[in-house]
């Protein structure tokens, strides 16, 4: 059976120099914000600082859990993915406390999704999957400000094509 010691190198390091845990703080920040602002622009309750705070918090608790794994294989039993696995389940709370129910309306679901993927982001940043965050990251924004748009020109057609019925 696999152990989480078989996917790293024997005897090689996977703590980062300060440089490049820097780096991965910096492009959590910037990609994280980059989401943040489109939500603060359209005026949703989880903005530009809940974004950044949310995926800053991930890319954080993923090079520490990297850290403690490094620092203390040769001596405990330690596994780095299970403090990403608290992420994800802390992250669902946050993101449950964002959707609500009024009469026949949900609201807030795309923010929630949106506050998940942004830990995804700040995990896969963390961990140094810069191609994926990067990636994710422009296709939520794409999925945010151009499906938005069509959308809403969606929503009119059948509006109107409704009201031509009748």
């Amino acid at each position: 059976m696999l152990s989480i010691n078989d996917f790293f190198v024997e005897g090689e390091n996977i703590v980062l120099n300060e440089w490049e845990t820097l780096w991965r703080v910096v492009l959590s920040v910037v990609l994280s914000g980059l989401i943040g602002i489109e939500r603060e622009f359209r005026q949703k309750g989880a903005g530009l600082r809940t974004h950044i705070l949310v995926g800053l918090g991930s890319t954080l608790i993923t090079l520490t859990s990297f850290y403690i794994f490094d620092t203390y294989r040769d001596i405990a039993v330690f596994d780095p993915t299970r403090m990403i696995s608290g992420i994800v389940t802390g992250i669902g709370f946050l993101c449950a406390g964002t959707i609500i129910q009024a009469e026949s309306r949900v609201m807030g679901l795309t923010s929630a999704a949106v506050l998940w993927i942004v830990s995804g982001v700040g995990i896969a940043v963390g961990a140094g999957h810069y191609i994926a965050a990067v990636a994710v990251s422009a296709i939520v924004f794409f999925v945010l400000v151009v499906l938005r748009s069509f959308e809403l020109k969606l929503a009119q057609k059948l509006k109107s094509d409704h009201r031509d019925k009748k």
